[in-house]
């Protein structure tokens, strides 16, 4: 046994044997491109969706020649007087009497004091100045009235 020699299946070399192993591993790289295209597809998405997104709930705004209110960066607080007499809080409806409580809780998270008030034209300005008020003595007094642009000027031209 001291003489003997051992032959293996590949003629005597062992580099056959090796290649086949290499060859059988599995990649170990990442494709990143579909996942590329579906953060694309996504970023399209939401770009497209976002501005959907602000106050939903339809209201018949009074028309007026004033100028827009500057932006901030975070979403505007809405608060919503509805042709029927319902107040919402973005697009959650709310008691009267519940409105300040909420508010006062959403104020201490947000950064900004601003509030915008949306009215229908069908609301007695008597409904739109009580809510006024009581955003004002609850601490509130940057309220901004929204409107549509496009109303009279008042200087006997239409806007």
């Amino acid at each position: 046994m001291a003489g003997s020699v051992i032959k293996s299946d590949d003629g005597g070399s062992g580099r056959r044997a090796r290649r086949r192993g290499r060859r059988s591993m599995p990649m170990s790289e990442i494709n990143v491109t579909p996942f590329v295209d579906v953060m694309l597809v996504l970023l399209i998405i939401f770009m497209v969706a976002a501005p959907l997104l602000t106050v939903g709930v339809p209201v018949q705004l009074p028309e007026t020649a004033a100028n827009a209110l500057p932006t901030d960066d975070e979403e505007p607080l809405t608060i919503t007087l509805d042709a029927q007499g319902e107040i919402m809080i973005q697009s959650t409806v709310v008691a009267r009497l519940e409105l300040i409580p909420r508010l006062q809780g959403i104020a201490v998270e947000r950064d900004g004091d601003r509030i915008y008030l949306r009215a229908d034209g069908a609301n007695a300005w008597d409904d739109v100045a009580q809510i006024m008020g009581a955003l004002n003595a609850a601490g509130f007094n940057n309220i901004g009235l929204v409107t549509d642009i496009g109303g009279p000027t008042l200087d006997g031209q239409d806007g």
